[in-house]
């Protein structure tokens, strides 16, 4: 792993390091053996301004891609990136995610006109998908040939916890430590530390709530 790395000797490198050991999240434990991280020898990168922290993984099949006019991805320190997902940026947008923050098999980022911001600590489920732009639909106008457009960034916070298959669309920001229910779409704001779940996504409780029952309060203090 010393010599691993996304040239083709390091790739050559990394390939080795796999060697006998098993697939998928048993191999999380290589990033750690190098601050350059790990990359599956499967992964495909294409990208010219691709910023990685120390030990970042990125796992089997995961596609980092950059378009016409894409702008730069950032993974922070310990980022894991697993199996199929998938990060392209195109027409200005780009993608930041922070430190620690774990991303499940077969998610979607697609950063176009608007940027994806996550915060460190997220953790998000497998199936997830981050637009932060859509077509137009003007009439008259083949979809093919409509403009693309962006109502502003997609932006979460520290912390925060999506479930399987959470879609987040343009103009969207998901707060600190806030939970999203599985098959939600966000569309809107959603304060910190709430639980939001629905299409589109509406807060149903926060998380405060449990701190602020008396009788929870009671137990914690005979504890």
């Amino acid at each position: 792993m010393h010599s691993a790395g996304l040239s083709r000797s390091g790739r050559l490198a990394t390939w080795l390091a796999t060697w006998g050991t098993p697939p998928y999240k048993a191999r999380s434990y290589l990033a750690q053996l190098n601050k350059h991280g790990f990359a599956a020898p499967d992964a495909s990168v294409s990208h010219s301004d691709l910023r990685r922290g120390e030990h970042v993984f990125i796992g089997e099949r995961v596609v980092i891609y950059q378009a016409h006019q894409g702008g730069p991805v950032e993974l922070g320190d310990g980022v894991h990136l697993h199996r199929d997902s998938i990060i392209e940026t195109g027409h200005g947008g780009g993608v930041i995610i922070g430190a620690h923050t774990h991303v499940q098999p077969r998610c979607q980022f697609s950063a176009y006109k608007g940027s994806i911001r996550i915060g460190c600590g997220v953790q998000i489920a497998p199936y997830c998908a981050f637009y932060p732009y859509d077509h137009g639909v003007e009439p008259g106008v083949l979809i093919s040939k409509q403009p693309i457009r962006s109502k502003g960034d997609i932006v979460i916070g520290d912390d925060a916890w999506l479930g399987v298959g959470v879609y987040v669309l343009d103009g969207a920001r998901i707060g600190k430590g806030t939970v999203i229910g599985a098959g939600s779409v966000v569309t809107g704001d959603i304060p910190d530390y709430s639980i939001a779940i629905g299409v589109p996504a509406r807060v149903v409780k926060s998380r405060g709530e449990v701190f602020s029952n008396p009788a929870l309060e009671a137990q914690n203090v005979a504890k």
